[in-house]
C-alpha cells in the first residue's frame, strides 16, 4: 500500500525570508526528531544562476519500540537526503526529499515547491506532495503502513506550524533591530 499526502500552504512572508527560514529551521527546540543536518554538496550553475543544495538530515528513530521488534527497524537514528535547487531569477525552491535508511524496505520521499503567492506576490505559497512506500515486511506491514500515514500527517502538521512560528519570530526579531 502507499500513503501519501498533497499539502497547499500560504505563508504571508516574502519568498526569500521563507525560503531562508526553510534552510535555517533545524535543528530547533520545537522539532525532537531532527538531531542535525549537515550540506555534503552546494554548488551554483553559472550559466542558469541555479543554487543547488544537497543535505543530509540525521533524526532520532521515530518508531514504536513494539515495532523495533523486527530487526531492520532498531536503529537509533535514520538518515533523510534532501536536494534543492533554489532558482533566484525566476524565484523559486524545489526540494526533493528522500530516506536513505531502510531502503529495501520502504521508500518515503516528498517533493515540494515555494513559489510567489499567485494571489499576493509579497506572499509565498508552498505546494507539497510526499508518499510512503512499505514493501517487503511481511505481515507487519500493514501495521507499519498505518504507523507511517498517521506519522505522515502528523509531520505535514507539525513541520508547518514549526515553519510558520519561526517566520513569525525572525519577523519580530527583524522588525525589534529595526526599531532599536
Amino acid at each position: 500500500m502507499v500513503v501519501s499526502v498533497d499539502v497547499i500552504h500560504t505563508f504571508k512572508y516574502p519568498l526569500e525570508f521563507v525560503v531562508n527560514t526553510h534552510f535555517t529551521k533545524y535543528p530547533n527546540d520545537k522539532e525532537k526528531y531532527v538531531q542535525k543536518i549537515v550540506t555534503i554538496e552546494q554548488r551554483i550553475d553559472k550559466d542558469s544562476g541555479i543554487n543547488y543544495r544537497r543535505r543530509i538530515a540525521t533524526c532520532h528513530n521515530v518508531v514504536p519500540a513494539v515495532l523495533r521488534l523486527i530487526s531492520v527497524l532498531n536503529v537509533k537514528e535514520f538518515l533523510l537526503e534532501e536536494k534543492a535547487w533554489l532558482n533566484s531569477k525566476k524565484r523559486s525552491l524545489h526540494l526533493k526529499s528522500r530516506n536513505l535508511t531502510w531502503c529495501k524496505y520502504a521508500n518515503m520521499w516528498e517533493e515540494s515547491e515555494f513559489r510567489p503567492c499567485p494571489e499576493n506576490p509579497k506572499w509565498t505559497q508552498l505546494k507539497q506532495h510526499g508518499v510512503i512506500d512499505i514493501q517487503g515486511i511481511g505481515p507487519f506491514g500493514r501495521v507499519i503502513e498505518l504507523f507511517a500515514e498517521n506519522f505522515l500527517h502528523a509531520g505535514v502538521k507539525r513541520g508547518l506550524g514549526i515553519m510558520d512560528d519561526l517566520l513569525l519570530e525572525r519577523c519580530q526579531a527583524d522588525l525589534t533591530e529595526i526599531r532599536i
